[in-house]
């Protein structure tokens, strides 16, 4: 899969040509303020149906209210070891 970067402005421009190139192409887009990355736009893999993303959703949320969640410091000391 191909990474572009693009401005904000180009995107909000141009938002369903976007679309329709990374779902066509397979493209994921880095969209860029001010030499910060806001999103990215990505298409999701095939077979992937949104049943599953809610299963996943929701998760998530069961996850956060049992506490079962890292920090981001957690994150980054277990990158940096």
């Amino acid at each position: 899969m191909s990474i572009k970067l693009i401005g904000i402005k180009e995107f909000r421009a141009n938002i369903s040509d976007y679309a329709k190139k990374a779902r066509k192409e397979g493209v994921r887009f880095v969209i860029m303020n001010r030499n910060t990355p806001l999103f990215e736009l990505k298409p999701f893999e095939k077979g992937v149906e949104l049943e599953n993303i809610f299963a996943d959703i929701a998760e998530g949320l069961e996850d956060a209210e049992r506490g079962r969640v890292y920090s981001q410091e957690d994150i980054l000391a277990q990158f940096s070891e």
